[in-house]
């Protein structure tokens, strides 16, 4: 494999779980709900992702595991908020704060054993094709979901009646209520699919990009995937765009290393964090650009009429 063809499938691999993490993400604010807890359902599904396939030797049982710790993490946030009217942004914020200690203390005696990982997949004649084959046929199996779950994203919310729901309960669920849709359900599934999307972007961190659990490895990503959802300004290719750029950032200090270039790797580690903050800085500056796709709901309560 050329240099070429390594930077770009490193880079894939490192947009992978940012794009994963941030669909869900953009699901649950379309409805309204501003979740702040997706480093938390990130770093659970990684470590009962990396148990379950460990146990059972089989990375599907990881999968599975982990987009279930995701929808069960994220349904105790869609309970508080939703049912209990919680403040969301609080109780994203203590989510986080569980995800990352209840993952710490269940991940214990699991910590740095080698894991089951994923392997890529080979098309022969497909796959051995120079330059293109393994970047469009050699990639691991996620790698596709993502892209399909990001086509079906985009059709759901601009293309089908339900997405239209979704979009409506998001800019006014008074109005939403009044014309016989149930806000709450609504959110409540749009929740538990950023739940869903979380554990799975947390599974590919433990069986694909290091293929074992660590503490805390999730390291930020799924706050620079919340940040991806404001760049993208809630538009799902925009988000896959994002996704990339982010990701060639984040990988750029190993390669910045390995051709010797003289930076401090502080700094490099940095860069993916500082650019993040730019970027936002940059985006609400611009308030057409901000007011023309954002959710008018995002982060309000909604009480039923009794």
């Amino acid at each position: 494999m050329s240099m070429a063809e390594a930077i770009i499938v490193t880079i894939i691999i490192a947009s992978t779980p940012l794009l994963l993490a941030a669909l869900g993400e953009l699901v649950a604010e379309r409805s309204g709900v501003l979740n702040l807890g997706v480093e938390g359902m990130m770093i659970m599904g990684a470590v009962c992702g990396f148990i379950a396939s460990y146990e059972t030797g089989q990375p599907i049982f990881g999968i599975l595991a982990a987009i279930a710790a995701g929808m069960l993490t994220a349904s105790l946030f869609a309970f508080v908020t939703l049912v209990l009217v919680a403040n969301q942004v609080a109780s994203g914020l203590a989510l986080t704060l569980l995800g990352i200690g209840f993952s710490a203390l269940i991940g214990e005696s699991y910590a740095s054993k080698p894991g089951v990982k994923l392997q890529q997949i080979h098309i022969p004649g497909l796959t051995d094709i120079p330059f293109i084959g393994p970047i469009v046929f050699g990639q691991d199996p996620l790698v596709y979901v993502t892209v399909a779950l990001t086509v079906g994203v985009s059709w759901f919310l601009f293309r089908s009646r339900g997405g239209l729901i979704l979009r409506a309960v998001g800019d006014n669920h008074v109005s939403a209520h009044a014309l016989g849709y149930g806000v709450v359900r609504v959110r409540f599934m749009a929740v538990l699919f950023g739940g869903a999307c979380a554990g799975l972007a947390g599974a590919y961190l433990s069986l694909v990009y290091t293929s074992q659990w660590l503490d805390n490895m999730t390291a930020g990503r799924g706050w620079i995937a919340l940040a991806l959802v404001v760049f993208a300004t809630w538009l799902p290719w925009r988000l896959a765009i994002g996704a990339l750029l982010f990701g060639a950032v984040g990988i750029l200090q190993f390669h910045a290393q390995a051709l010797g270039v003289r930076v401090p790797a502080q700094l490099l580690s940095a860069l993916p964090y500082l650019i993040t903050i730019v970027v936002l800085v940059l985006i609400s500056g611009n308030r057409m650009l901000m007011r023309s796709n954002t959710p008018a709901m995002l982060g309000q309560s909604f009480v039923p009429d009794r």
